[in-house]
């Protein structure tokens, strides 16, 4: 009996295998981003149906599903807004599009670490900001929000002292016109009596809201435009340039200010504003990668093949400028954080938003006799925005290899 010849390239029905593929087919990535999104989404759909303004969404879930006494027993009582939706999506985004593919492909996550861990600052940095990280997610379950107690005010931190002329009451032990710092308050309170490790520990979680949803912004328009306009040349790479050209003209911060005092300072406002208009050296730093990508004769192969533009960008040119694209977000981060740091000490971001810029803004007038408020954030914040930097420059040495041979010509 004959055994049956398979089919050559030129043989195959290209178009029934294509037509096969199906959800099926998905990559586990995706599928596992399809299961968590579609929750997040019902959440938030019900939160704007059925829950009400003056209600909170997890108490009224959990009346409505008669699971009020467990939710109340594991403290479900949040109660999110439309930007922590965005915030745990970005995180899925980050899991199953950045954390997976490593676990997925460990023979190449070896040699990424390999490279890495030649950058020792970029190794601490990395522990750093996973522990920033960690903070930020699970801090806010175990520590509830400072409160304002007049009557704490400028408590110092644990074995610090502060002149008692300047405080209401001692929370800890006075002698001698001194207050002794206490455990109760190890880094102390502001001047309105907010504990100050509460104050940073919510804080961080405003900072991985403000890394993780504004990387997200600028790197879909910035790739989006850098690589339609790399790929198709002509009118539309010159239509897409001059749009970059605008956009890394325009005054950012002239406008934001214009728009706070039309609609009131807020950390949505601030993310959209300033994430919209800082595509704009991104999107050129990838042009350049996906032209030199865009030349190669594997995408020669690829499009004399049949294969359509969208897939030959999304399949070969954006995962080719990968390497490029992680490094210059990682290091447009920092700029973002000190960003909101500046305005917010200058009084110009959303004064009831416990950011570490806040932190910092509260005790500039009593730096004098209370400068652990801005000390204590101030570190905190040089550490992370310092972490960001370290990695940024560990990562490009690591996926793009090539940058750093040619820097050394």
């Amino acid at each position: 009996m004959a055994t049956e010849q398979p089919d050559t390239f030129d043989e195959v029905n290209w178009e029934s295998v294509r037509s096969s593929s199906g959800i099926v087919n998905l990559a586990l990535k995706t599928k596992l981003m399809l299961i968590t999104t579609l929750p997040l989404l019902a959440l938030w759909l019900y939160d704007r149906v059925a829950v009400g303004q003056r209600e909170k969404t997890f108490v009224q879930l959990g009346k409505d599903l008669g699971l009020s006494g467990p939710f109340e027993t594991l403290g479900l009582t949040w109660n999110p807004a439309g930007l922590d939706y965005i915030f745990i999506f970005t995180i899925f985004l980050f899991a199953f599009y950045m954390i997976l593919p490593l676990y997925e492909n460990p023979r190449m996550t070896r040699y990424y670490w390999k490279e890495f861990k030649r950058n020792r600052p970029a190794v601490v940095s990395l522990v750093w900001l996973a522990f920033v990280f960690v903070v930020g997610i699970i801090g806010p379950l175990f520590i509830d929000k400072p409160e304002p107690d007049i009557l704490k005010s400028f408590q110092p931190p644990v074995y610090a002292t502060v002149d008692t002329a300047n405080i209401v009451q001692c929370v800890g032990e006075a002698s001698g016109g001194t207050c002794q710092g206490t455990w109760q308050h190890p880094l102390g309170t502001t001047g309105s009596g907010r504990d100050v490790l509460a104050f940073m520990v919510h804080g961080t979680t405003i900072t991985m809201k403000i890394a993780f949803i504004t990387t997200l912004i600028v790197a879909l328009i910035g790739i989006s435009v850098g690589t339609i306009s790399a790929y198709s040349g002509g009118w539309v790479d010159e239509t897409l340039m001059r749009m970059t050209d605008i956009v890394l003209a325009f005054p950012t911060l002239i406008f934001f200010l214009m728009i706070t005092y039309i609609y009131g300072a807020s950390l949505g406002l601030f993310i959209v504003i300033f994430a919209t208009f800082a595509w704009g050296g991104a999107a050129r730093y990838i042009r350049s990668k996906a032209l030199s990508v865009a030349e190669e004769e594997f995408i020669d192969a690829t499009r004399i093949s049949g294969a359509s533009r969208y897939r030959v960008v999304r399949r070969h040119i954006v995962p080719n400028t990968a390497s490029s694209i992680i490094t210059n977000l990682t290091l447009l981060v920092p700029g973002f954080l000190l960003a909101e740091a500046q305005l917010s000490f200058l009084g110009l971001g959303d004064a009831g938003l416990l950011s570490w810029g806040q932190l910092i803004a509260s005790g500039r007038s009593s730096l004098e006799y209370a400068p652990w408020i801005i000390l204590a954030p101030g570190f905190i914040l040089f550490f992370t925005i310092l972490a960001f930097n370290f990695l940024g420059d560990a990562l490009l040495d690591a996926l793009n290899p090539e940058a750093e041979s040619e820097a050394e010509k």
